[in-house]
């Protein structure tokens, strides 16, 4: 659909589609690298400069986060010979990719660099396991684990279960209607050739899955992998001349938080999440709404969390999320698919920053899915969605990126094909 054009500078509106993505790269999604997270995050970033059509030394900005299971900025940089002008590595998961960007889009804007790589590199599965167990995990109880490690919140399915059961009793949603993200998201991976899950599931195979705890079962859990994975952020003038088509940026929100970030369920509603806020900052400066987006990349460290995203940014009513993740909006072929690489359910776990790489690809129109590759060297697309067949979005012009850390912190991300 045609966007319009703005140019007031008084409001965020000035930096609608004046950044974009240029570049995308990764590694295999694996259960046992055999690589250190610095050899990953360097080749990760390498691929995509070079998606981008860049070299090492056209990009002198670098972001990274992690949760004291990565390397930082300036090792990697080194590695592939960046001198950089900016570099930040910050503390953070879920919701930091989009607001990385953020804060990139930034940056260059204040004149400091002018092209940023942002990574994530993580042996979650081999070394530091985020549910606090592995070979290099032995977290002490102290300052605000008080509040919650004493209480069997260890894991982040034990902290945000009560924000699932509490959806539940609100609003009578069923674990088979939520069973269906992970139906959806399994379709989309058996297309997927990357993807370390391809197996298609259904709600029988989800809900008979063992319970990790109530209401998650096992197949409401995203998997756990070894990756990295890397992003290009330049100006959009800058894009014009590289190699793809650019995923344009259009709005940002970064890390929105609900009120009492330590104990969010002191102040509720509990079955609210951070979309609930971040969404009054992600429409406006977009300049589109939930009904404009073609495709949707929801964080789905588990089944619920896709469902709460999807609700609270808009995309159905409060409380409605069951009925919408189950009716087949969300598939491939559907009104709106949803995290068509199958999302960390079933792709590979990265702390969300897979979800932004298969968008910039579904808006270049360039998923690197099953379907043959032409003579030009480009996939031609068939938009059969059967097992083992397509997963590029028919059409796909807008997408939506909603990253979650907790039911608390949510950050977000709308792009447009350039």
């Amino acid at each position: 659909m045609p966007l319009p054009a703005d140019t007031d500078a008084t409001t965020p509106k000035y930096l609608r589609d004046k950044y974009a993505i240029v570049g995308v790269g990764e590694t295999p999604y694996t259960r046992g690298s055999g690589m250190t997270t610095r050899a990953m995050g360097t080749t990760a970033v390498r691929r995509a400069i070079l998606d981008a059509g860049l070299k090492p030394g056209d990009v002198d900005g670098m972001l990274s986060y992690q949760s004291g299971d990565s390397t930082f900025a300036p090792m990697i940089a080194g590695d592939l010979g960046i001198r950089l002008n900016f570099y930040m590595d910050v503390f953070g998961g879920g919701s930091s990719t989009e607001a990385l960007i953020g804060i990139a889009i930034g940056v260059i804007e204040a004149g400091m660099c002018k092209t940023v790589a942002i990574f994530r590199s993580m042996n979650g599965y081999s070394q530091v396991r985020i549910g606090g167990t592995g070979v290099r995990s032995s977290p002490p109880v102290v300052g605000d684990m008080l509040h919650s490690r004493a209480y069997g919140w260890q894991s982040a399915g034990q902290s945000f279960a009560p924000t699932f059961m509490r959806h539940m009793h609100d609003y009578g949603t069923t674990p088979e209607q939520v069973a269906m993200v992970k139906v959806v998201h399994s379709e989309h991976a058996s297309n997927n050739p990357k993807a370390l899950y391809k197996k298609r599931y259904t709600v029988e195979d989800v809900l008979s899955s063992r319970f990790i705890c109530k209401p998650l079962h096992l197949l409401d859990c995203c998997v756990e992998t070894d990756n990295a994975t890397a992003i290009v952020v330049t100006s959009a003038e800058r894009a014009r001349d590289l190699r793809h088509t650019p995923a344009l940026i259009r709005g940002v929100a970064g890390r929105v938080n609900k009120p009492r970030l330590d104990m969010h369920y002191q102040h509720g509603p509990i079955s609210t999440v951070a979309g609930h806020y971040a969404k009054d900052i992600l429409w406006p400066n977009a300049g589109v709404g939930p009904e404009d987006v073609d495709v949707t990349g929801a964080y789905d460290a588990f089944t619920f969390t896709t469902l709460l995203q999807l609700e609270d940014y808009g995309f159905c009513k409060k409380g409605e999320g069951g009925e919408y993740v189950s009716s087949g909006i969300t598939r491939l072929g559907g009104r709106r698919p949803s995290n068509t690489s199958g999302g960390h359910l079933c792709e590979g776990y990265t702390h969300g920053m897979n979800m932004v790489i298969e968008n910039v690809r579904q808006l270049r129109h360039d998923v690197d899915d099953s379907c043959p590759v032409g003579p030009d060297g480009k996939r031609v697309h068939t938009y059969d969605y059967r097992e083992g067949g397509c997963r590029q979005v028919r059409n796909a012009e807008v997408s939506a990126n909603l990253g979650w850390a907790m039911p608390g912190t949510g950050s977000a991300m709308v792009m447009r094909r350039g």
